[in-house]
């Protein structure tokens, strides 16, 4: 078999035996095809022979490394490139494909450590806020920045949800996360009440829909949100929802759908939730994932401070 003809198989075993999401099988496919086409053409762009399986080697893998840090690849983005090539030669080794896998030993970039962007608590009710209250749609943004905020899932979690995933007499939502694992989340009075109010608009954007097949309708009847034709919102939509209304209000800060997870996860922590839980909520796998959230304010800084220790000259 071709290497190209084995990337294929590999992206095959992902999706059906492992079940990753779309998401994670598009970064998958992307990375390992970007790095094939490092194998099959030459700096000047001209197109060389494939190379056999066992001609790939870990001074090969530094290789494609190196030409992704002169074309200014992020060191988190060469890491996740490094990460889908060294799954990919451990299936193959697995499949005895080749002897062993060469990625094993090569040493990820050291990463930036950067704090994830968030939004103070007055930001977020102003964004909360942005919707327009009177039309059918702002109440499905109002609904969607809600949920956001008080469950702090990802976007594609969001988009996948059906409207049997909300329970809104007990304030719980059933998200199928990453791997297919699902997990329950709760969430709050105010979402319950955008979610309810949406719900009651709903029919008149599902009602004005036309649909190519019965696949795709059944798929938009199910669906929790939907876009203003009708159909299931896609990650993309969501994205261009939050947009306009950061533009609206002229926010500085750059946002997007993730931020208002990482926001999520800072106010919860700041509030006194301990990490374990933050993790549950966020469908982390690890600890160390939800560890990069552990950032505080300098305000809270102080204020912990000034009621702990002794010399700090509070008041008794």
């Amino acid at each position: 078999m071709t290497l190209a003809s084995w990337i294929e198989q590999f992206l095959t075993y992902l999706r059906f035996q492992r079940n990753v999401s779309d998401h994670t099988s598009r970064n998958y496919a992307s990375d390992l095809y970007q790095f094939h086409h490092f194998l099959t053409h030459t700096p000047a762009g001209e197109l060389r022979p494939e190379p056999e399986l066992a001609q790939i080697d870990n001074l090969t893998i530094r290789e494609f490394l190196g030409f992704l840090f002169r074309q200014n690849n992020r060191k988190s983005s060469m890491a996740r490139k490094l990460a889908a090539i060294r799954s990919f030669m451990k299936y193959l080794a697995g499949r005895s494909a080749i002897p062993s896998n060469p990625a094993k030993n090569v040493a990820s970039p050291r990463q930036e450590h950067r704090l994830p962007d968030h939004l103070s608590y007055d930001a977020v009710l102003e964004l909360l806020e942005a919707p327009k209250a009177g039309t059918t749609l702002g109440i499905r943004d109002r609904a969607i920045l809600e949920l956001f905020y008080a469950t702090g899932i990802r976007v594609s979690e969001l988009v996948g949800l059906n409207r049997e995933d909300c329970d809104l007499d007990s304030g719980f939502v059933r998200v199928v996360g990453k791997g297919r694992k699902e997990r329950i989340v709760p969430f709050g009075r105010k979402a319950g009440e955008a979610i309810r109010t949406w719900l009651g608009v709903r029919p008149a954007v599902w009602g004005g829909a036309t649909f190519r097949n019965r696949t795709s309708a059944e798929d938009a009847d199910d669906a929790l949100f939907l876009n203003n034709r009708g159909a299931r919102l896609t990650v993309r939509g969501v994205a261009r929802i939050i947009d306009r209304h950061v533009v609206r209000l002229a926010q500085r800060l750059r946002v997007h759908p993730h931020t208002l997870r990482h926001t999520f996860a800072t106010h919860m922590l700041n509030a006194g939730a301990d990490l374990r839980s933050i993790q549950e909520f966020l469908g982390h796998q690890t600890l160390s994932t939800t560890q990069k959230y552990t950032h505080i304010s300098t305000e809270q800084l102080v204020r912990i401070y000034r009621s702990c220790h002794p010399r700090a000259g509070r008041k008794r």
